[in-house]
């Protein structure tokens, strides 16, 4: 192997191992609890920072499932750039971390690549919940319904600022 084909090689690996998150503890401060059978079902993406995918999403709503191999199997489906636009889905796979009951999830949307996943809020009554990442870059607001009163929004959205996001980006999605 050529010096610069073994410097190419060490570089990817770096950076593959450098993406996955799993071993990393969240810099971003997790709910204490999650049920996570109460947990999965619908979710409706009320807002967001997006990722590159989300950018143009419509009637977004991300389900959860629990797989007989205690994974998590999501579908994130969305409709792209209007209400009636073509309909798109994402099937990452979830993994809870051990020892985070249940809070933080390692999100593989392509091998070997895993993204933080951390549930920052949830409401007594799993009708809402805030999703983030230590990085700050992404932020989930859900909601079991496509929508949520006006103070709830306004409360989440501080709660979301006072995670330390710019909540400038906070994008709606509309339902």
């Amino acid at each position: 192997m050529t010096p610069l084909r073994l410097t190419v090689l060490v570089a990817v690996m770096i950076a593959l191992v450098a993406c996955r998150s799993g071993s990393v503890k969240p810099t971003i401060p997790p709910v204490a609890n999650v049920d996570i059978p109460r947990f999965m079902g619908d979710w409706y993406v009320i807002a967001h920072i997006p990722s590159y995918p989300e950018r143009e999403a419509y009637a977004a709503v991300e389900s959860y499932a629990l797989r007989p191999d205690g994974r998590i199997q999501t579908t994130f489906r969305y409709r792209k750039g209007a209400l009636d636009g073509p309909l798109k889905a994402m099937h990452p796979i979830g993994t809870v971390r051990e020892g985070s009951q249940g809070a933080v999830w390692d999100m593989q949307f392509v091998w070997p690549i895993q993204a933080e996943y951390v549930i920052v809020y949830l409401g007594d009554d799993y009708q809402q919940t805030i999703v983030g990442r230590s990085k700050r870059d992404y932020v989930w607001l859900m909601a079991r319904t496509p929508r949520i009163p006006t103070a709830d929004y306004e409360a989440r959205i501080r709660q979301i600022a006072a995670l330390g996001y710019d909540v400038s980006r906070i994008r709606k999605v509309p339902h």
